[in-house]
């Protein structure tokens, strides 16, 4: 049995004078970061907490977000990471739903403050409420099946729910992930995603198990994130899809040593295989790592190692073989499992699987069925198991009585050399029922694109059903949730306005 209260308890044991986290110009050792998550959680205790009240954290990354995620569980509490990215109403929300005791929060908390007991300001009340904290044990009166954490979906295809995530979720899901993706004590990890979502047990997590070094970056910026692989000759990274094309872009217009790099994974949303290429060829000392997963799943379930020997194969499309301790199935709306090659919904079974929505007990029997998660995404699996995405079931796109995978005709587009990010969803169409539409952010050289060349590039490369009938050219970023994926239902809305199909 392990909580989160024995990685940083065993490291501090074994490694207490190594360097455990760097954040700018502060370095922290895991003596140091043990002392510090004993005195957050006597402090916690001392502001009158009890086991399982809930702590909320609203801050970028930074060292004192990592001794939150730690420690609050590691006392017995239950920590609330909230998206940065959300909006007031979508905070108030979650913090009311789960009712929150306390926000940790490194900005003016507004309205929010209204929403909770104590609101303690990062840095300056925070470290003041620690430096008048007597230390307590970590681990006390724990349980594996203790809630460890309520992490409130992107919001990518609804309302926010609160993910309940226990102790041995969190702890199964960085064991799957050290299974599958070895780290070493002179690892020097970078965490350039943000640590609000379930993917930070990947890192923080998996990390301090093996006694590695973390550096925190604060807020996403490709140039940043370049300056700090160099500087601190960081070993592996992790991010969503946006970010690998955002700091490939950057290296290859302003080259910086980072020949350092051993890892880059990424997850969270279907990588484009030109992406990929773009990657290598601005990282080639890096292997290429795809993990996939959702928050439901602590998050991860299936990992492809190696992508950048696999670009040029069919399994370039694929997430990857189940992770070490989790079984996938693929199933029928019967539940009934199809055949090798055949698409159904990806079903997920395994230790790191939630305990539920929080407080929704009908949205949790309807994903949770005989102890397995299933995922809404269609796929398929091959005979050598690994899985390939197609789409999320509510993203699929039906014109005229044939299906379209929005993924496969993202594909298309992102081959088109003026393409620097894309979204495909369907629209409304008097005659097909749906048609397929498409949103490009061009690269910076390809300003002027005509939408036009694009379609008929299109035209070249995939059915005549799945081009897309109209694609409109943006020069801002997609819309994106805290995690990295492109809102569709951002994009799909104005189309649907006012027709009687709900936008999710």
């Amino acid at each position: 049995m392990h909580t989160l209260a024995d990685p940083i308890r065993i490291a501090a044991q074994l490694a207490a004078d190594k360097v455990a986290v760097i954040d700018g110009d502060q370095t922290f050792t895991f003596r140091e970061l043990h002392r510090r998550c004993r005195l957050l959680a006597g402090a916690l205790k001392g502001l009158g907490l009890k086991k399982g009240d809930r702590v909320a954290i609203l801050a970028g990354n930074k060292h004192s977000y990592i001794e939150a995620y730690v420690a609050v569980p590691a006392a017995g509490f239950v920590v609330v990471p909230l998206n940065t990215r959300h909006a007031e109403p979508e905070l108030q929300y979650a913090l009311e739903d789960s009712t929150t005791r306390v926000l940790l929060a490194d900005r003016d908390p507004g309205v929010l403050a209204t929403c909770v007991e104590q609101v303690v300001i990062i840095p300056d009340e925070y470290e003041a409420l620690l430096a008048g904290a007597s230390e307590i044990p970590l681990g006390e009166n724990l349980n594996e099946n203790d809630l460890a954490g309520l992490f409130y979906t992107g919001g990518t295809t609804g309302k926010s729910k609160g993910v309940m995530l226990s102790h041995r979720n969190l702890i199964a899901n960085t064991f799957h992930y050290l299974t599958c993706v070895p780290q070493k004590a002179d690892d020097v990890m970078l965490i350039m995603a943000p640590l609000f979502h379930a993917a930070g047990s990947n890192g923080v997590l998996a990390n301090i198990w093996t006694m590695g070094t973390q550096i925190t970056l604060n807020a996403f910026d490709p140039a940043a994130a370049l300056e700090l692989i160099e500087t601190h000759k960081v070993t592996e990274t992790l991010g969503v899809p946006a970010m690998l094309a955002a700091i490939a872009e950057e290296q290859h217009a302003r080259p910086r040593k980072t020949d350092s790099l051993r890892l880059i994974a990424h997850g969270g949303s279907p990588i484009a295989t030109e992406v990929l290429r773009r990657t290598h060829s601005a990282f080639p000392s890096a292997e290429l790592a795809e993990i996939y997963g959702a928050t439901e799943l602590s998050p991860l379930c299936t990992v492809l190692r190696n992508e950048q020997n696999l670009i040029d194969s069919p399994l370039a499309r694929s997430c990857g073989r189940p992770v070490t301790g989790d079984e996938i199935r693929i199933l029928n709306v019967d539940g009934d499992e199809v055949a090798s090659g055949e698409i159904g919904e990806v079903v997920v079974r395994g230790p790191n699987v939630m305990i539920g929505y929080w407080n929704k007990e009908e949205q949790t029997k309807s994903v949770l069925k005989n102890g397995a998660y299933w995922t809404g995404d269609l796929g398929y699996m091959d005979d050598n198991g690994y899985v390939f995405l197609v789409d999320r079931s509510k993203d699929m796109i039906v014109s005229g009585g044939e299906n379209v995978y929005c993924t496969e005709v993202e594909e298309v587009i992102y081959q088109h050399p003026a393409v620097l990010e894309a979204a495909v969803f369907g629209v409304p169409d008097e005659k097909w029922g749906e048609a397929v539409w498409g949103v490009v952010v061009p690269r910076e050289e390809h300003s002027n694109v005509d939408p036009g060349e694009i379609i008929e590039f299109c035209r070249q490369h995939i059915a005549g059903y799945k081009v897309p009938k109209g694609i409109d050219v943006r020069h801002e970023p997609l819309p994106k949730s805290g995690p990295g994926k492109v809102l569709k239902r951002e994009l799909r809305a104005p189309f649907w306005e006012g027709t009687e199909r709900a936008v999710n």
